[in-house]
């Protein structure tokens, strides 16, 4: 082949994948994939503020009240902290002022009420230092961590996991989230809980076994957390059943009242 004819072939061929080209000459962008249906993002309100809190994961230490502890047959002297999860389209926000219905749910007949503060974070990480801890928490709620008692208790008496006791619908009760920055760092004050107007539940945050920069130090050897997890932080002695027609009515000193109606 002659220098000619071999310039002639180069030539096509150039011409053949310009043909491939653009106008522009850059390659048109393919589309991503796409999800085949949307899951809806779990927020909750702030208060005061326009914006909301995306929740990421929800974390709960058991037994953190040396009473309740006690109640529930552990020692809370030699006890570390443990924790569960509970999944995060289990929230049931309840707005300032209202008594929210809340479904008794199915498979029970010892639903059990627990009122707790509820710690939320935002930002996170590995390892951190207790003393470092409460500069990830973005603020404080109140919250209800509601238990199919006969279910946990039963699961824990086979050796097995109890989630089914935990981890269902509306069994993450919040109230908004009030910034750190207006409420200070939580760690004195009255909690309590009545049921019909009598009081079942009453400690003092000061009472918890670990503190919640404690919780966020032992929690952040075990995962890595991140912007948007909360914490629900234990609850005081004296749990109990709850039944339809019930009034729920939690306190904690530094925050407005939440309330729901079992229904």
């Amino acid at each position: 082949m002659d220098n000619l004819d071999r310039r002639a072939v180069l030539a096509s061929g150039a011409l053949a994948l310009a043909g491939t080209a653009t106008p522009t000459g850059s390659a048109q962008a393919q589309p991503g994939p796409r999800p085949i249906f949307d899951v809806p993002a779990v927020t909750i309100p702030i208060a005061g503020e326009k914006e909301v809190f995306p929740v990421r994961r929800i974390y709960c230490i058991g037994r953190n009240y040396a009473a309740h502890a006690i109640e529930r047959g552990s020692d809370p002297t030699r006890e570390p902290p443990f924790f569960f999860q509970k999944p995060t389209d289990a929230i049931q926000y309840v707005a300032i002022g209202e008594v929210a219905d809340h479904p008794y749910p199915s498979l029970t007949k010892n639903y059990h009420h627990e009122v707790e503060l509820v710690a939320a974070l935002k930002s996170g990480g590995t390892n951190i230092a207790p003393e470092k801890a409460l500069d990830h928490v973005y603020g404080y709620a109140l919250g209800l961590d509601m238990t199919r008692r006969d279910l946990q208790n039963g699961m824990a008496a086979e050796k097995k996991p109890w989630e089914i006791g935990k981890s269902f619908d509306h069994a993450a009760v919040i109230g908004p989230i009030h910034p750190a920055t207006k409420t200070g760092h939580l760690a004195k004050g009255a909690i309590s809980l009545a049921v019909n107007g009598t009081v079942r539940q009453a400690s003092d945050l000061d009472k918890m076994i670990w503190s919640v920069a404690e919780q966020i130090a032992k929690l952040s050897e075990a995962f890595e957390l991140k912007a948007g997890d909360i914490i629900y932080s234990g609850t005081p002695e004296n749990v109990g059943p709850v039944v339809k027609g019930d009034v729920l009515l939690c306190k904690l000193e530094g925050l407005p009242d939440m309330s729901i109606r079992i229904v």
